[in-house]
């Protein structure tokens, strides 16, 4: 298996897989296991630590957006809070998102309704930040093609990235490539402030 095809796998197969439920399922072990092993191997020439988790969803119900995410231990081990990269799959469409993103779900404990508004106007400023990267990592927004406060949150929460189409992911170098460029960018990030902002509290 190849990053690659382990991506496809998932973005071609979740639409499919969700009227049965996640547990035992083939497609859920791809999620937990297959995609966070190859992204381990594509991280083992990047110094690290990293840490790679993936989410189908939970007891019976899959996740509206199943995620893979890498984590540098000393900013967060959590999709809950700090910042990380983080593959998202759509629900609306066979796609990928790779992205840099701000931890929904703290976001939304200390904002309530105005999570999304804070996350939007956070994001805003964190790419003004990393305006560097905005070349190599030229998406600005994303769409997940779920309702509720998690996608609509992980849309907000966004801060660069990349979208592929199914088309894109037999390109192995190319993914590697891109996540080399996007944990150079997390470190970027981390370097200049982390989710501080001028007149924020910490916000890693």
């Amino acid at each position: 298996m190849s990053l690659g095809y382990a991506l496809r796998r998932v973005a071609e197969e979740y639409p499919l897989a969700r009227p049965d439920p996640p547990a035992g399922h083939p497609l859920a072990a791809i999620i937990r296991k297959g995609v966070p092993d190859e992204l381990r191997g594509a991280l083992e020439p990047i110094d690290g630590p990293f840490l790679v988790k993936g989410s189908p969803g939970r007891g019976s119900r899959w996740a509206a957006v199943p995620w893979v995410a890498i984590f540098d231990p000393a900013i967060t081990t959590s999709a809950t809070r700090g910042y990380y990269l983080v593959y998202l799959f759509p629900a609306h469409r066979q796609a990928v998102h790779l992205s840099l993103a701000q931890g929904t779900v703290a976001a939304i404990r200390q904002h309530g309704p105005g999570a999304e508004a804070y996350l939007r106007a956070s994001g805003d400023a964190l790419r003004a930040r990393l305006s560097d990267f905005v070349r190599t990592l030229p998406n600005a927004t994303i769409s997940l093609g779920s309702v509720g406060e998690l996608p609509e949150g992980y849309e907000a929460a966004h801060i660069l990235g990349l979208s592929y189409e199914l088309a894109d992911l037999g390109d192995e170098r190319r993914l590697r490539r891109d996540l080399a460029a996007a944990v150079t960018a997390y470190r970027a990030l981390k370097a200049r402030g982390g989710l501080d902002l001028p007149g924020s509290g910490p916000g890693a």
